[in-house]
């Protein structure tokens, strides 16, 4: 190998690193490196190409073309807003629209509920506040029976299942190889982990239902508003509830 082809290998040439500023020079701030000036040069010319753009297309503007929106708005604040046409509406229209939302609500409220139900109907609450809701009862023909009662015995269940209000196999089942699996715990964190995911979507429709009730109570109050009768608030309006009007009571022919 030559000496010329040794001094051109990149692996013997030196390496030149940019010096950082000078500690009698701090005082002048952060020397500039050569990245920060490619990204200083980056933003100047992508700013001096959008001026240079938006010049031809200043130049090459027709003075005579016309935009619709050269009526339909107008300057507030420094800031282009269309104008709302005046729109000639009777009163009769306008409680027939306010009474057209409230149904709407109405019906998409129902139908959240009727949601609710089936997955309440689903889950059939279970755990809830650690009581049984359900009751089964069983009827017996004389006392001796009630006293020798044996309630896993009737259910053909293991004691300890006997309180579970759901998930209550018998014992067949339970002496089944195909069974053995359910009772692994990743099976069990995964059917919990399940469980908790429907309770969280009831819990999320129970309150959309309740939104919607308020909702629909807001609207009829503010149509009741539009007759022309003297009023006096009581309530004001909240988030959760509608506001409270006390109409004076006359007399209709």
């Amino acid at each position: 190998m030559s000496s010329s082809f040794k001094k051109a290998l990149k692996s013997h040439q030196k390496e030149h690193r940019e010096r950082s500023q000078l500690s009698f020079r701090k005082q002048l701030g952060l020397l500039e490196k050569k990245k920060d000036y490619k990204l200083r040069a980056n933003d100047y010319h992508k700013k001096q190409n959008t001026l240079q753009a938006l010049r031809k297309k200043a130049l090459e503007k027709n003075p005579d073309e016309f935009y619709f929106k050269m009526i339909t708005s107008k300057l507030k604040d420094g800031v282009h807003v269309i104008k709302r046409p005046n729109e000639e509406v009777t009163e009769e229209q306008l409680k027939l629209m306010g009474t057209q939302d409230i149904r709407y609500v109405e019906m998409k409220r129902v139908a959240e509920a009727k949601k609710i139900e089936r997955l309440k109907s689903e889950l059939h609450l279970l755990d809830a506040d650690g009581k049984q809701k359900n009751k089964h009862t069983f009827f017996l023909n004389t006392k001796k029976e009630v006293a020798e009662f044996d309630l896993a015995k009737h259910l053909n269940t293991a004691p300890e299942l006997v309180n579970r209000v759901y998930n209550r196999p018998t014992i067949e089942t339970l002496q089944k190889e195909t069974v053995k699996g359910a009772t692994e715990p990743k099976v069990v964190k995964k059917l919990a982990r399940q469980r908790k995911h429907q309770y969280q979507i009831l819990k999320q429709r129970i309150e959309r239902e309740k939104k919607m009730f308020v909702i629909g109570q807001k609207l009829q109050t503010r149509k009741d508003l539009m007759d022309k009768t003297k009023k006096l608030k009581v309530q004001k309006e909240t988030v959760d509830s509608p506001a409270v009007y006390k109409f004076v009571s006359q007399r209709k022919r």
